[in-house]
């Protein structure tokens, strides 16, 4: 049966530094991956001096979706840290249209899911919050006529990585109890390949390095919350 899977995310790292291990599981799998980006992350962090750092941005997600095994990439535009309840709106349309453009020719026993972020952010980035939100209504919004939705993964941090709410910047949640998690998906085999994905966006690097550290020997274990 095939397997269609629509990864939407805000900024161009946050697919490499969540969920990399499992959407390469996916891929190499036989999945067919459209990843789906908000925004091109021109707010991130610019240690190189770039004046064209949303291109440079992108290009790198380009190459993480490379290694991924994307099928598609579909980039829609906004800017960094400047989504709001408006914006939101928009952008459910949009990506429902280009989510419904997809499929249309797909067979009737495909199975369609979707990943994103936790609702919460993770970091509690407004961005994050509405890629997340985007995602469910889409998902539900689409799936009350066509049974092919079957399900939404949100990824999230577990307690033990994150134990405690964090206020060094936005409000971070601690990470969800082991009763709130449904899904772990174990993807340490991949742990190169995945530091590879990571390190493709080399203007996030000080990021990147820090998740790499954060996760260690856990580097490829990935928390689900699913909805159905």
């Amino acid at each position: 049966m095939k397997k269609v899977l629509f990864a939407l995310f805000a900024h161009p790292d946050d697919e490499s530094f969540g969920p990399s291990g499992t959407l390469l599981l996916e891929t190499q799998a036989g999945t067919e991956l459209h990843l789906i980006l908000l925004t091109s992350g021109d707010g991130g962090m610019n240690p190189d001096n770039h004046t064209n750092l949303s291109e440079v941005r992108l290009q790198e997600w380009r190459a993480a979706g490379k290694l991924m095994g994307a099928t598609d990439m579909h980039y829609l535009g906004y800017k960094d840290g400047q989504l709001v309840n408006q914006s939101m709106i928009e952008i459910t349309e949009r990506a429902a249209d280009l989510v419904s453009s997809v499929i249309a020719a797909q067979p009737t026993d495909t199975e369609i899911e979707f990943i994103t972020n936790d609702l919460n952010g993770i970091t509690g980035h407004i961005d994050h919050i509405v890629a997340a939100r985007v995602s469910c209504k889409v998902f539900y919004q689409m799936k009350a006529n066509d049974p092919r939705f079957t399900r939404l993964r949100m990824c999230c941090l577990s307690l033990a990585t994150a134990p405690s709410a964090n206020t060094n910047w936005l409000y971070m949640e601690a990470g969800r109890r082991e009763d709130e998690i449904d899904e772990t998906v174990d993807a340490r085999h991949l742990h190169d390949d995945i530091i590879s994905i990571i390190r493709t966006h080399h203007t996030q690097r000080h990021d990147g390095e820090r998740c790499i550290k954060l996760y260690g020997e856990s580097l490829g274990i990935n928390h689900f919350i699913v909805k159905t």
